[in-house]
């Protein structure tokens, strides 16, 4: 999506506000003891209220509201019986339509108290998200998100996942520029404009560069090691980019 009007803007303020509220609540109750699918729940019910519709459920029939993430579950993990732990490695991503507006957050946290490995994790994650969304420019090559976040899990001692990146988002869940890997393509020409509403979600991992699918087909799982994963939906200007969620 292009942002072309205020009212436009406006719309994806609503629903980035929305899906931020839920991913809140729903990391508010991931204590442990919680069950994955009271989680989801909350999420549901929250949508509901607003008047809003689960993007993955809208767009691919997912069986969940939203997407719960554990340990080795790095991202499309189904809401379902699991009971949280203290020391779970956990991702939420909450999506969303609202008045036919998308917007697309989500975050990782460990149940309780983390892990000195792992809070190293979380806080090289929510940089390279940070760093990436704060040189987003119009006119910027597309490839400069990827180079940002490498830099940083480089720096941090982490590797990227190559095969989960951020998107275009706005009027779909997922529509132009399409993939946006989370590494350097010298490859991709593509560039940033005005308007361009995107996502900026990298996963960083201790040990692998790729996911695989799960016998669901639908959890994408780390054979080794963990995954940590943060985002938000973004518009992006000539000037500073705006954050949505």
């Amino acid at each position: 999506m292009t942002v072309l009007h205020a009212f436009e803007l406006e719309g994806l303020r609503r629903a980035g506000s929305l899906v931020a509220s839920i991913l809140a609540a729903m990391r508010e109750a991931a204590v442990p003891g919680a069950v994955s699918r009271d989680l989801d729940a909350i999420g549901a019910a929250m949508l509901r209220e607003a008047g809003a519709r689960s993007a993955p459920q809208l767009t691919y029939d997912f069986p969940g509201a939203t997407c719960i993430s554990i340990n080795q579950v790095a991202a499309h993990g189904i809401p379902d019986l699991s009971v949280l732990r203290e020391g779970d490695l956990v991702n939420i991503d909450v999506s969303a339509e609202l008045d036919g507006y998308f917007a697309d957050t989500g975050g990782s946290f460990v149940v309780g108290q983390a892990s000195a490995a792992q809070q190293k994790l979380l806080d090289a994650t929510r940089e390279a998200r940070d760093a990436a969304i704060a040189q987003l420019r119009a006119g910027q090559p597309i490839n400069s998100i990827g180079r940002t976040v490498e830099s940083v899990a480089a720096r941090r001692g982490f590797k990227v996942i190559r095969n989960l990146g951020s998107h275009g988002v706005g009027r779909a869940l997922h529509e132009a520029p399409g993939n946006i890997p989370g590494y350097y393509d010298p490859r991709d020409t593509r560039r940033l404009h005005e308007g361009m509403v995107i996502t900026i979600e990298p996963f960083l991992a201790t040990h692998t560069t790729r996911t695989e699918e799960g016998e669901d087909g639908w959890s994408m799982l780390c054979r080794r090691g963990f995954a940590a994963q943060f985002e938000h939906t973004v518009v992006v200007t000539s000037g500073e980019p705006i954050v949505v969620t």
